[in-house]
């Protein structure tokens, strides 16, 4: 057996460096983080060649005491704990001492550091953990901390680095998420000689996002609030519109940290939920505070991963800060038009003759030209003719002969607009001009609010897909199958069990094993939504009663469908039954194409633009598009 021995102390300190510093990013995040805690204001950080090389923070901060510097880079030195009791309720972002003894014994270390009350800095030089320079120096109040030559000890370490533009590109993504954590200090990124960011320091998180994630990130953003059973959340999530296809653009921060949190992702999304496209994932900057004992943070050396005390609690403040938000600042898409084309919009009329002549359009076929007549006398006019004996008409007229029955929204089976427009319930195909209603004495002297549904006109239908409404000073374009799967949806949720009808001849479905179990396993659930299945045996499902909206659909495509979506949710119910209402409603909304009449198609427009919580059809989709007169305007050259 080999024999024990107490390592040495520089082979020791390497082993714990490898566990804090891995790249110049490490570095960077652990002298920035030293900044913060130390109350700056200002921070700049600049470095050369990915960091390798040269790497120095700046900060106004309290600075360090002439006698603690040395102190400063031994392990386990900090001035952030001072018992075990401190570990439980840790409010600086640094806590463990190592920072400085790690970077200082695999690199060279220079450090220039003053107080407010002292009258001269100090410079201290560290190389590989042996001390080279102690003495005077002149310095403004704060540290300045330079790292130049990393890993220069240690060779072996250096093969692991990428590239130059790799290493300062992870630089550049601690600092913008540090900086995003704490839009109270400005903060400056000086990246071989340039530039690349500057923050305002002002304390909104707002200009904090537009300076480090850009100007489109910022223009989808919504601000997001909720404090509840001492857990406070603030800050901007997206609108489910601009939604992504990764969750790259996810930020939270836990007290002032960057975290990793399963907690907080699952309450975001799950706030999105059929209000976000599938398969985008929403991006924010959310700040959560909570008390500094119901949080462990002492779970990795970077920080980043964190445990609570009480999961479901932050889970519910997020939940409904999100929701509240895309609730209260949500807004329908607006239509926006490409300004580039518009040749005639500032031409004088002998301009635009001049450009009609030379550039005819593509549809006009050339004519030839007139033969010249002898001038005569008027012919004088026909006589008029019998009908037998009138000429043949010479031009033709195709007319496409109607469907036996056009399809209605009311053939689904749920009657969603007897109540938006009070008047019988069988309506003409056609919707009549407007004529005057009889006058009626009011029912009192005070004034009436007019009803939103007054100033919603229907226009038409195009594509046979979607319905053209007018309200206010702007037109909308309503997706009829989006907006009526969302209003069976909601219907669904809100009614305690749908109407059922029972079958003629059962339907037998066949599913795999998981499915099979899926179905079984939650009888009692589809029972609610209005399903009567039983077990069949031999992976079979025989079904006997359907809810009413499904009565035009095919069964086993919904079952099957119902099956997958229940083996591939997890146990909670809330989540399992939005399933359900999404498939059924989507199974049993008008689908594009579909011939519709004109009263229904009036009907739901109005539903769908009196209701502001309309915005998303289940799957997430714009249920409206808004095209504003002023838009239309410009296009044809009224306004500027």
């Amino acid at each position: 057996m080999a024999k024990i021995n107490v390592l040495p102390r520089q082979v020791a300190e390497l082993i714990a460096a490898g566990e804090v510093v891995e790249r110049p990013s490490s570095v960077i995040k652990e002298l920035v983080e030293n900044s913060i805690d130390a109350g700056s204001t200002t921070v700049t950080v600049e470095i050369q060649r990915g960091g390798v090389t040269y790497m120095r923070v700046t900060d106004n901060g309290c600075g360090i005491d002439r006698d603690e510097v040395k102190t400063a880079f031994l392990r386990h030195a900090t001035s952030k704990l001072r018992t075990e009791r401190d570990l439980f309720a840790i409010g600086t972002l640094g806590f463990r001492g190592e920072a400085l003894a790690a970077v200082s014994s695999v690199a060279r270390v220079e450090m220039l550091t003053a107080t407010a009350d002292s009258d001269v800095g100090t410079r201290y030089a560290i190389s590989g953990g042996v001390e080279e320079a102690f003495g005077d120096a002149g310095c403004p109040k704060g540290t300045t901390i330079i790292v130049r030559d990393l890993f220069y000890n240690t060779p072996a370490r250096m093969k692991f680095l990428k590239t130059d533009v790799a290493e300062s590109n992870a630089v550049a993504q601690i600092i913008d998420r540090i900086a995003l954590s704490h839009p109270e200090i400005a903060f400056k990124f000086i990246r071989d000689g340039k530039m690349t960011l500057n923050t305002a320091g002002d304390g909104k998180l707002s200009s904090a996002i537009y300076a480090v994630l850009g100007r489109d990130f910022h223009a989808g953003l919504i601000p997001a609030e909720n404090y509840q059973d001492g857990v406070g959340v603030s800050g901007f999530v997206c609108k489910p519109v601009y939604c992504k296809p990764n969750r790259n653009g996810q930020y939270f921060f836990l007290n002032g940290r960057l975290v990793k949190s399963g907690t907080a992702l699952a309450a975001l999304e799950q706030a999105y939920k059929n209000s976000a496209m599938v398969g985008k994932f929403p991006y924010c900057v959310l700040n959560i505070t909570v008390p500094f004992e119901t949080v462990d943070v002492n779970v990795h050396p970077a920080k980043t991963e964190v445990r609570f005390t009480d999961e479901k609690r932050v889970f519910s403040a997020i939940y409904y800060a999100v929701k509240n938000a895309l609730m209260q600042g949500d807004s329908r898409p607006e239509i926006t038009v490409n300004n580039k084309s518009q040749r005639f919009q500032r031409m004088s009329v002998e301009q635009f003759r001049q450009t009609a002549i030379n550039e005819p359009t593509a549809t006009a076929k050339p004519q030839p030209a007139p033969k010249s007549a002898p001038i005569t006398e008027p012919t004088p006019a026909p006589k008029a003719q019998t009908p037998s004996a009138q000429p043949e008409r010479t031009f033709k007229t195709e007319i496409t002969p109607p469907p036996e029955k056009p399809l209605s929204f009311a053939d689904s089976g749920v009657d969603f607009f007897k109540n938006v427009i009070n008047k019988p319930a069988e309506k003409p195909a056609t919707i009549p001009e407007n004529k005057p209603e009889p006058v009626k004495a009011p029912a009192s002297t005070e004034p009436q609010e007019k009803p939103i549904t007054e100033d919603i006109k229907y226009v038409g239908e195009v594509f046979g897909t979607y319905i053209v409404a007018q309200m206010g000073d702007a037109l909308y374009l309503i997706d009829k199958h989006a907006a009526h799967e969302r209003i069976i949806f909601e219907k669904l949720k809100s009614t305690v069990k749908p109407q059922t009808q029972a079958l003629l001849a059962s339907v037998a479905v066949s599913l795999s094993g998981d499915e099979h179990t899926a179905i079984i396993e939650n009888l009692d659930l589809l029972e609610k939504q209005g399903f009567e299945v039983e077990d069949f045996g031999g992976g079979n499902v025989l079904v006997t009663a359907i809810p009413s909206v499904l009565a035009d659909c095919d069964i086993k495509s919904v079952i099957s469908e119902i099956a997958q979506s229940l083996a591939d949710t997890g146990a909670v119910e809330v989540e399992r039954l939005d399933d359900i209402y999404h498939i059924v409603a989507c199974r049993s909304a008008v689908k594009a194409g579909n011939l519709s009449t004109a009263y229904d198609l009036s009907s739901l427009a109005k539903q769908i633009l009196s209701s502001k919580d309309i915005m998303y059809c289940p799957h997430g989709r714009p249920v409206a598009m808004k095209l504003t007169k002023r838009e239309i305007e410009k296009q044809f050259g009224r306004i500027q």
